[in-house]
């Protein structure tokens, strides 16, 4: 048994999903089926184990805790190419305050509280107890991560692990933020031709409306990969016009909630597809 895949089976055994880095410190591509998360990635980002695909899958996304899956068979390829582990600070709870030079590292000391640190090549990991969304670049030299994001084993740490505190939640204020239904109309690009918006026509919009939820509601299984779907196709039918309201928006979260989807899954999907279609 090499030591990565060793290393990855302890962290599995705390709780801790891990993965492989092949060269580069980077995680292992996508599968050819999944290329660019086109089946919308996994039903739920916190739960272990890796989409329905062959091998290694999802990057940051093939992060288990499930000790058959890490030292399967089908694994066993990819932890003989692998260079270093990583593991899924969200899906472990935690967050990653990434501190990569001396400046970076002064001002987290005057303004985050204590925590465990781990030190890195070019700073410290300051970790914290609880989730939040990961955000690049949030001071000079910062970076937060958490959710759909992985960071290098690099050992224990040493300190006490400290709950998360609002002064870190705060740090990504300057995030592009989220659709999410309410009361105004969603900001979308307008058609580069200008005029009236074909699907502001009610038959044509409340129809493609309609058909998604059904989309959603007649989902028997891969709910989630199904719910990504239909927002990516309902925005790139939709999203360039100006032609959704969150009206629109909430109905399809309805849809998705009432199959089990959580209000932040469903946020996630349609900020992925948002991310997806450049809008």
């Amino acid at each position: 048994m090499s030591a990565h895949l060793r290393t990855a089976l302890e962290l599995a055994a705390r709780a801790v999903p891990a993965l492989p880095l092949r060269a580069g410190k980077v995680p292992f591509g996508n599968c050819p089926g999944c290329r660019d998360n086109a089946c919308g990635g996994r039903p739920n980002m916190r739960a272990a184990g890796p989409c329905r695909c062959p091998g290694i899958c999802h990057g940051w996304a093939a992060a288990t805790t499930d000790p058959s899956v890490i030292a399967s068979p089908g694994w066993a390829p990819v932890w003989r190419r692998a260079q270093a582990v990583a593991y899924h600070p969200g899906g472990a709870g935690l967050t990653i305050v990434d501190l990569d030079h001396a400046e970076a590292l002064a001002w987290a000391r005057e303004t985050l509280p204590a925590t465990k640190t781990v030190t890195t090549t070019r700073g410290e990991h300051w970790i914290y107890r609880g989730a939040m969304h990961s955000v690049n670049a949030v001071q000079p030299g910062v970076d937060i991560k958490s959710t759909m994001a992985y960071a290098r084993w690099l050992g224990p740490g040493t300190g006490t692990m400290a709950a998360l505190p609002d002064v870190v939640r705060a740090l990504v204020v300057k995030e592009p933020s989220t659709v999410r239904p309410g009361p105004h109309a969603i900001s979308v690009p307008a058609r580069a031709m200008g005029g009236e918006c074909r699907h502001r026509t009610p038959t044509y919009l409340d129809r493609g409306i309609a058909m998604a939820e059904q989309r959603i509601t007649a989902a028997r299984e891969a709910v989630h990969a199904t719910v990504y779907r239909t927002f990516l196709a309902v925005l790139s039918t939709h999203g360039r016009c100006g032609c959704l309201t969150d009206a629109h928006v909430a109905r399809l979260f309805t849809a998705a909630q009432a199959k089990g989807e959580s209000p932040r899954h469903c946020t996630d999907a349609w900020t992925n597809a948002l991310t997806r279609l450049g809008l």
